[in-house]
């Protein structure tokens, strides 16, 4: 089986080091800032692997390994990064279950006694102003009766102010949030936090999913499978009823609790929710210190050959990488469902964040088509809570590209026939730091905006855009092939995409 590397995050590392994709070091490194700080200096560049930590010794580290779009496009088999949605909008209308095996590498070694998480663990400091230190590469893995027989995966933030426990970050609107703040809002709740699993898994946990297209109950753990081309391996886990990653390189094994604790010292001693700073997080603004459930520790496990711990930041080109392929299909998906065919292609451009913004890419067929795209603006802005933009505009535009989305919109749209308002107070993003101020009355989310750029069908004629004649000159007739790149090297990025087009 060709992709056989992606049974494990080791393997996958493996991989990707014969593909000259990785940098390692075996310089000791501090996990207070120092790695944080190599990673976010070497961004969108390298996978990084740290041979040494200080105070850990037998551990290792790594970091950056989605930070290249074209490097995850890579490791799931698909020539470039556009395909990669695509892949990953098959895989979720045809997961793959996972399979039960007896042996799993991930419980190599088991600690169920005087457990003591952040002695074992390199979790990471990521700046001098963080309120604590924040363990954010965990997959945790829910399923079975609590999650209506399906299973759910997600990266949630840790925070462990005790030996064996920890704060445990869930959204009342996610899956996990669901379970906890509804049926089962008293329950002992069995779960397995999975660090260095393989990185089908992970790609699906970092996904914030429209809730129209993955509704509680669906097989996340099958749509990883299905996106690597081979089930999942899963575990039973040694002290609670409940499943491991099998290829995992760390697991915690534990219940989520009813209990309410503080994620920092600083923010118990203030009283006060969303004022301590904490870490910074995927809005690239510092967050907060919440109150949140508590997470209780029964037992590690792990490999026993050096195991790699995990840190993507929160806001990284990391985390963007690996959920945007998941949250692309969807919304295409969507699209589709409302107006199918209508939706050529769609992208989240790394400025909007990890879950703030999607653009469409739409072909009108006919006057009959005019109005669709405006429906799926609005579909859009409530399928996601907390989606701050929604964009559609023509075929004719490159939707990677920053400045020809922005000519689009300064062109072809404008007040008010082109601007959609969602609904004000409307459940938004926690985290953002606008959605905790007032507007017009409204306390919270403002609802999100829709931007129709797309020219009205019946006056297409006037919107002609300009084509020269780019595809009929030989510039090698006229310039050396070296004189030729050397020039195009020194093209801007908008510059190169109008030359490819003629534009």
């Amino acid at each position: 089986m060709d992709n056989e590397y992606l049974h494990s995050l080791r393997t996958t590392l493996d991989f990707l080091s014969a593909e000259g994709e990785v940098l390692s070091t075996d310089e000791e490194v501090d996990p207070i800032c120092e790695i944080a700080g190599i990673l976010k200096s070497l961004e969108n560049g390298p996978s990084i692997v740290f041979n040494k930590i200080k105070g850990y010794p037998g551990v290792r580290n790594v970091g950056n390994l989605f930070a290249r779009i074209e490097r995850v496009a890579k490791m799931f088999g698909v020539n470039n990064p556009g395909e990669l949605k695509l892949k990953c909008r098959k895989a979720l209308k045809n997961p793959l279950p996972a399979s039960i095996v007896k042996e799993a590498p991930c419980q190599e070694v088991v600690i169920a006694d005087n457990v003591d998480v952040s002695k074992i663990l390199p979790i990471i400091k990521h700046t001098k102003f963080d309120g604590a230190r924040i363990l954010g590469g965990g997959v945790v893995l829910a399923m079975g009766e609590y999650y209506n027989s399906g299973n759910d995966l997600s990266f949630k933030r840790l925070s462990f102010r005790g030996k064996d426990w920890a704060s445990i970050a869930v959204e009342r609107t996610s899956h996990l949030g669901v379970i906890r703040f509804t049926k089962h809002r008293k329950d002992k709740i069995p779960l397995t936090i999975n660090i260095g699993a393989p990185p089908s898994i992970m790609t699906v946990a970092a996904t914030l999913f429209p809730k129209t297209i993955v509704p509680i109950g669906s097989d996340e753990v099958g749509m990883a499978g299905a996106l690597q081309g081979f089930p999942v391996e899963l575990c039973r886990a040694k002290t609670v009823d409940a499943y491991a990653v099998a290829n995992a390189e760390w697991v915690l094994e534990g219940y989520y609790l009813p209990d309410r604790v503080w994620e920092s010292e600083e923010a118990e001693k203030l009283g006060e929710q969303g004022v301590a700073p904490l870490m910074p997080e995927w809005t690239r603004y510092m967050g907060k210190a919440y109150m949140h459930r508590k997470f209780q520790v029964t037992a590690i496990t792990h490999r026993k050959d050096r195991p790699f711990f995990f840190t993507p930041l929160a806001d990284s080109f990391e985390t963007d990488n690996m959920a945007l392929p998941w949250r692309e299909a969807c919304f295409l998906e969507l699209a589709d469902r409302i107006a199918p065919g209508l939706a050529v292609d769609v992208s989240v451009p790394y400025g909007t964040g990890w879950g703030s913004g999607i653009v469409f890419k739409v072909k009108k067929r006919g006057l009959a088509d005019e109005g669709l795209q405006r429906n799926i603006l609005l579909a859009a802005l409530g399928a996601q809570h907390g989606l701050r933009l929604a964009i559609a505009v023509d075929e004719d535009v490159d939707i990677h590209n920053t400045d020809d989305l922005l000519w689009a919109i300064s062109t072809r749209s404008g007040p008010p026939r082109s601007f959609i308002r969602g609904a004000p107070g409307s459940a938004g993003q926690a985290l953002q730091p606008a959605e905790a101020h007032e507007l017009e009355g409204w306390t919270g989310f403002f609802g999100g905006i829709g931007i129709d750029a797309t020219i009205p069908f019946g006056i297409r004629d006037k919107f002609q855009r300009a084509h020269y004649p780019v595809d009929s000159v030989e510039l090698d007739r006229f310039f050396s092939l070296e004189s030729i790149a050397k020039a195009k090297a020194q093209q801007c990025e908008y510059a190169r995409t109008l030359a490819d087009m003629g534009g």
